[in-house]
């Protein structure tokens, strides 16, 4: 198993949502310059998509789940945090309403994407790093139980958010002890890098060939998360230019 780079959390920081982060043709003009090699998912025997926050799986992988699961391919999500801690500053009660509602707006867009029973570990938001062990151990367990072994795809370790790059490593862990294909998908990357950047392990990137079918899959998906998207007292948890860069930069997958 190859290595990521970790600990790009600094990078992140440094570049705040207040801040549009890298435009979307900056990256476009990057890959068409240097075209990311496919990956073919012909051979997938199933798939396990682990999500740090109840959201990662749509915004990083929506439409690939929704053209294997098109496809035969059995898909199972996993959502390891509440999402509790999305809005800072909300009062207990608060965080339990908003945990609440992620977890609807989870099973409504899993369903879209034809994924009908996401799990969810409901793992403190903005905690994993504490749980990782445990985390890599349930992990594990869901890769040896199931019938086929599946390919595992979770957020990158380098991707620069904490908890994504908790998930990465637990997923990576799980990976090794049971032998499943490791896949990881960035998503604040897209933010903070940029295209040729050092920290990414371009060498490993390979681009998900997706119909327009999916892609509209994925786009209906996203919509369902409102608590994150509409405004609602300080204003929408995530700006509006992440979603457009996303959907123009295509799936990406680091093996």
């Amino acid at each position: 198993m190859h290595t990521a780079p970790t600990g790009n959390c600094a990078r992140f920081a440094a570049k705040p949502l207040t801040h549009a982060g890298t435009p979307a043709p900056v990256w476009l003009a990057g890959l068409n310059r240097e075209p990311l090699p496919s990956l073919d998912v012909s051979k997938c025997p199933g798939l396990v998509v682990v999500a740090a926050h109840p959201d990662d799986e749509t915004l990083g992988l929506g439409a690939t789940i929704a053209q294997l699961v098109a496809s035969g391919v059995d898909v199972q999500v996993v959502s390891v945090s509440d999402g509790s801690a999305a809005q800072p500053g909300a009062t207990p009660s608060e965080q339990t309403r908003l945990a609440a509602t992620r977890k609807h707006e989870l099973r409504d867009a899993t369903s879209i994407l034809g994924v009908t029973a996401p799990m969810s570990l409901g793992l403190p938001d903005g905690q994993l790093a504490d749980y990782e062990n445990r985390l890599g151990d349930v992990l594990a367990w869901i890769l040896d139980t199931a019938g086929t072994r599946p390919w595992c795809a979770a957020t990158w370790r380098g991707d620069g958010h904490p908890d994504h790059e908790a998930v990465g490593r637990a997923a990576a862990t799980a990976c090794a002890r049971t032998g499943a294909t490791l896949l990881e998908y960035p998503i604040w990357m897209w933010h903070w890098a940029g295209p040729s950047d050092s920290a990414v392990p371009w060498d490993r990137a390979r681009a998900m060939l997706l119909s327009e079918w999916s892609i509209g899959r994925k786009k209906q998906a996203a919509r369902c998360f409102h608590s994150q998207f509409e405004p609602g007292g300080a204003g929408p948890v995530l700006p509006a230019f992440v979603l457009p860069r996303l959907f123009a930069v295509g799936e990406v997958v680091f093996l």
